[in-house]
């Protein structure tokens, strides 16, 4: 039985916190009320069976289900830690219970009907999720997957389509479509991969929605090339990779100094996920401590003796400065005095100012066309 709020009730009072926020991003979007007005009747279909919802940003989805589409139950799969924190703040601010955060695997997908998926960015996530649904949910499971029409591609139609025999997609509506998959076939998992590069004495291993897969890409590979980069790894007790991805700066650091102790942190699932795995496969593990965290939450205050950074520059499909600058901004708190930040990014953004302002002096020890390497050393007095 349907609940007795609108969605545009729900919607309203979302808030991203703890996600960062900026006055162009919401905490919900077109693509999520498209999917959930699409999927409507199915979900009143499930009666006391879950629904499940993968890729929620900040739970307009749950709850919009919960509160809304009377959904019995629902079970949350959402990759990046911030977007966990919001749904489970914006569920008690509206007093909704009746949902579990769950990892990618059985325990979420296991007998499952009806599948809400906001559609990832990447093709490798999109493969491993539908996959994943496939092998594991009813075999009479329907999948409706939603995505702003600018972001979409029809290779996701085949993406989906190697799992599913029929998909088909919706009319756009306000800027979005909705794909609808059904019929899972009988497909062999492919994740996790794993890669090898030249510069590499190990293997690196991702998931469908790791940062640069299966590879060393080319911002980290100029951070670890960088002046003076492999002098600041021996000299460092301490080490910190922030923002982790596929665990190649991680592995790199425990190889180059078997005495350091490392904290390798992520907010995303399929990060600490491949990092653990790719510390495992190069015989260090005992020695890289990984953590789903936010920013240095994981990190002591003053710990660290040098900090390895390569930031992403998006939240979700909106490429956004901010992401790295909260980052960037943590940093102070966990290094020590006199401590080492180690930064690459790209060459058109401007994060010299910042880093000056809350570390310390910045040295430029590297520049490519593209990628810029900063060193700030952090002051001794706070």
């Amino acid at each position: 039985m349907a609940g007795d709020r609108s969605l545009d009730e729900v919607f309203g009072a979302l808030s991203r916190h703890p996600d960062f926020d900026a006055v162009e991003l919401e905490a919900f979007d077109a693509t999520d009320r498209l999917l959930l007005e699409t999927a409507a009747d199915a979900i009143a279909a499930l009666g006391e069976d879950e629904l499940v919802v993968i890729g929620d940003r900040h739970g307009a989805l749950t709850l919009g289900a919960r509160a809304v589409l009377g959904a019995s139950r629902v079970r949350v799969f959402q990759d990046p830690l911030l977007g966990e924190r919001a749904l489970a703040a914006n569920a008690e601010r509206a007093g909704i219970e009746g949902f579990t955060s769950l990892p990618l695997d059985r325990s979420l997908l296991a007998g499952a009907r009806v599948v809400l998926l906001q559609l990832p960015r990447s093709l490798d996530a999109l493969d491993e999720i539908a996959r994943a649904i496939a092998a594991e949910a009813d075999p009479g499971v329907q999948v409706f997957a939603g995505g702003r029409v600018k972001h979409m591609t029809l290779a996701m139609n085949e993406v989906l389509g190697r799992s599913f025999a029929h998909v088909t997609a919706g009319l756009a509506r306000r800027k979005s479509r909705v794909l609808h998959a059904t019929g899972p076939r009988a497909v062999a998992a492919r994740f996790p991969v794993w890669g090898d590069d030249p510069d590499l004495d190990f293997r690196v291993a991702a998931f469908g929605a790791t940062f640069g897969g299966a590879t060393l890409d080319h911002g980290t590979r100029l951070l670890l090339a960088a002046h003076g980069t492999t002098d600041a790894i021996a000299a460092a007790d301490r080490i910190v990779d922030l923002g982790c991805g596929n665990g190649v700066i991680a592995t790199a650091a425990a190889r180059a100094n078997p005495n350091a102790e490392i904290i390798a942190t992520d907010q995303s699932a399929a990060a600490v996920a491949a990092t653990r795995l790719t510390a495992e496969a190069a015989g260090v593990s005992s020695r890289v401590r990984v953590c789903r965290a936010d920013a240095t939450e994981a990190v002591p205050d003053g710990w660290a003796d040098l900090i390895l950074l390569n930031p992403p520059f998006h939240s979700g499909a909106t490429v956004h400065a901010e992401v790295a600058r909260r980052l960037i901004r943590s940093c102070a708190r966990a290094l020590a005095p006199g401590g080492e930040l180690r930064l690459v990014h790209n060459a058109h953004l401007a994060y010299r100012p910042l880093v000056e302002r809350v570390i310390g002096p910045v040295d430029q020890v590297a520049r490519t066309r593209t990628f810029i390497v900063l060193a700030a050393r952090a002051r001794t007095t706070r």
